[in-house]
């Protein structure tokens, strides 16, 4: 089963936040199967941001943790027909544009699941279901993707 990556799971992975959720962000990370995992650039972009502006990270630090991620999962960019569907879903389910065009990468990629604390736990579009991961117990398709492991 395939799973994307939203920059809130990345940024927690990296250490911003609680360390309950900096914790389990590093535990599903290291559940899911390397190969079936996709980061969306949109999500390493805003990763990047969130390192410098949020955290203070040197823009030297936030583009190895960058690269890290980028080393460790598939990156998938989205092309302008994604960017169509991210408009469609700001219209049409009120999603920040940014949100819209993570989903609709993750949607691309042929993703089952989107890992995030940010959208609606359980929405599902284009057979892609939102699952924060933070929120117990775990929903079970992330419970299955963790196990195919």
């Amino acid at each position: 089963m395939r799973v994307a990556i939203d920059t809130n799971v990345l940024a927690y992975a990296e250490g911003l936040g609680d360390a309950t959720r900096c914790g389990q962000a590093r535990q599903w990370l290291a559940k899911l199967p390397p190969a079936s995992v996709i980061i969306p650039m949109q999500a390493l972009g805003e990763l990047q941001r969130v390192l410098v502006a949020k955290a203070r990270v040197s823009a030297t630090d936030a583009r190895a943790a960058v690269l890290g991620w980028a080393d460790a999962f598939d990156v998938v960019d989205a092309r302008w027909t994604t960017m169509q569907a991210a408009l469609d879903l700001c219209v049409d389910h009120q999603l920040v544009i940014w949100d819209a065009l993570i989903l609709a990468t993750a949607a691309d990629a042929r993703c089952r699941l989107l890992l995030t604390e940010d959208m609606q736990h359980g929405f599902t579009w284009r057979g892609v279901t939102l699952v924060n991961p933070f929120v117990a117990p775990a929903h079970p398709l992330l419970a299955q993707a963790a196990s195919d492991a």
